[in-house]
């Protein structure tokens, strides 16, 4: 039983005897696991005998595991990581390819590119293991570096593989022409005179692919679907894979802005009354803007650097090249659900959604079950230590794992998912080497508000200390 005879004890003292930094106590404050204290006329906290002895008793039970969750200062070696003002406020994130398609609850590209810099060299392998639509990978190319990016969602790798595809002349002129086609069928559609003119078969080339889904007139309209499938045709109809792989990723970026669905990250119906004729300019504008965007980054990175975007579930232990640096933005469990809110789009590309709805790691519709084969925080946990068992040996020895998470809610319980990442890290062979708070830009929307809106997040950095194959 410890006791303390004064009963004003102040913050620095209390982190003295718990054997902590003052800034791990602040921070526990932060997020609640230490109740608020009383504070003084002057505003300063003091904490009581009591709730010094809880503090102490905390600190221990963190200092249990074999390498400590908390870690205060980062090591001599990480010098430009302490100057970076990582909250990044009114940073410019739409530069080169990063901005020609909409992904909810992506992170910031400043992110990685600061963790690239620091902790890799030129010509280094860097990972992203929740690659989504290829921020990290995109940085790590325009940085100097070979890339591999893996997500089980085929729509994110579609989208990755499009942001960092590097395009010639030849590329461009096939879109340029997909580009004016869409544009010349657009206006003689607003040129017409009647609907009978608007889709006669002297104006589509293509009766095209329509999705079979039972609830597909829910969501489109009659005419918005028919412009949708010819400007599908035109896309499938370019050879070129990564022209391809360009137009495609233009159609899916106004999928949903032409549908009744509400937005990207509201699965709600309501009209918004696009007229004829609009699909098809919309289509035309976003070819034009995503091959702007490719032909920037096309002259920026080097043909020596490559990247490998590879569509596979993380539990059924991909094979990847050697990563020299892992950085990534993981799931949370119980925030989001890429995919129903993919659902749209994953239909219209033909792409198998109810596989990625079985696999997707961190889904809303999983955790926030009632069944008995619901997620749980347990689930969450036993996830992460397969797949940071797997990267272990995917990653050199003496590598750098490096997660940009935030806590979510589950139940009711708020969950530290960095605490919970680098315990299962240590389960699996990486020992916590820094981790560092930053305040999420307010203007960014919250994707889940029902299940707490969340405004820091941590960068996690791991080392890995096990042996890499």
């Amino acid at each position: 039983m410890i006791s303390y005879s004064s009963e004003q004890i102040s913050t620095a003292e209390v982190a003295e005897r718990a054997g902590i930094h003052k800034d791990t106590l602040l921070r526990w404050l932060r997020r609640g696991l230490v109740p608020e204290p009383s504070r003084d006329r002057r505003g300063w906290r003091y904490f009581s005998s009591a709730e010094t002895a809880a503090v102490v008793a905390l600190a221990r039970r963190t200092s249990d595991v074999e390498s400590p969750v908390y870690v205060e200062t980062l090591p001599a070696g990480f010098a430009a990581l302490k100057a970076i003002d990582w909250d990044f406020t009114n940073a410019k994130t739409n530069y080169l390819t990063h901005g020609i398609h909409p992904y909810p609850a992506k992170f910031i590209p400043q992110i990685p590119n600061a963790l690239i810099q620091e902790l890799s060299s030129v010509g280094d392998t860097v990972g992203d293991i929740f690659c989504g639509s290829g921020t990290t990978i995109v940085e790590a190319l325009t940085l100097k570096r070979n890339a591999v990016g893996i997500d089980a969602n085929p729509l994110a790798c579609l989208i990755a593989r499009s942001k960092t595809g590097i395009i010639n002349e030849d590329d461009i002129a096939v879109l340029s022409e997909v580009s004016q086609v869409s544009r010349q069928l657009s206006d003689s559609i607003f040129a017409a005179t009647d609907a009978n003119d608007m889709f006669s078969s002297q104006i589509f080339r293509s009766d095209g692919w329509r999705p079979g889904s039972p609830r597909h007139d829910f969501w489109f309209e009659a005419h918005v679907t028919e412009e949708l499938a010819e400007a599908l045709s035109y896309c499938r109809a370019i050879k070129a894979s990564k022209a391809r792989d360009l137009a495609l990723t233009a159609f899916s970026s106004i999928v949903v802005a032409v549908s009744r669905q509400d937005s990207d990250t509201r699965y709600v119906r309501r009209e918004k009354n696009i007229p004829p004729g609009e699909t098809l300019r919309r289509f035309a504008r976003a070819v034009d803007q995503v091959t702007h965007a490719a032909s920037e980054l096309s002259e920026l990175v080097e043909e020596r650097f490559k990247c490998d975007v590879i569509a596979q579930d993380l539990l059924s232990n991909p094979k990847t090249p050697l990563m020299d640096l892992m950085v990534c933005s993981p799931p949370y469990p119980n925030a989001y659900s890429y995919h129903l809110y993919h659902r749209t789009r994953m239909n219209w590309l033909g792409m198998d959604q109810p596989r990625f709805k079985r696999e997707e790691i961190g889904s809303h519709r999983k955790y926030s079950s009632n069944s008995k084969n619901g997620s749980t925080v347990e689930t969450f946990r036993s996830e992460f230590t397969a797949i940071l068992s797997w990267l272990s040996g995917n990653l050199k020895r003496g590598g750098y794992a490096c997660f940009v998470v935030g806590d979510s809610t589950l139940k009711g319980q708020r969950i530290d998912n960095a605490s919970l990442i680098s315990e299962a890290g240590i389960t699996a062979g990486f020992r916590e080497v820094a981790r560092i708070d930053r305040t999420m830009q307010s203007t960014k929307k919250a994707f889940n508000p029902a299940h707490g809106k969340i405004k820091t997040e941590q960068i996690l950095i791991l080392e890995n200390v096990g042996e890499a194959s």
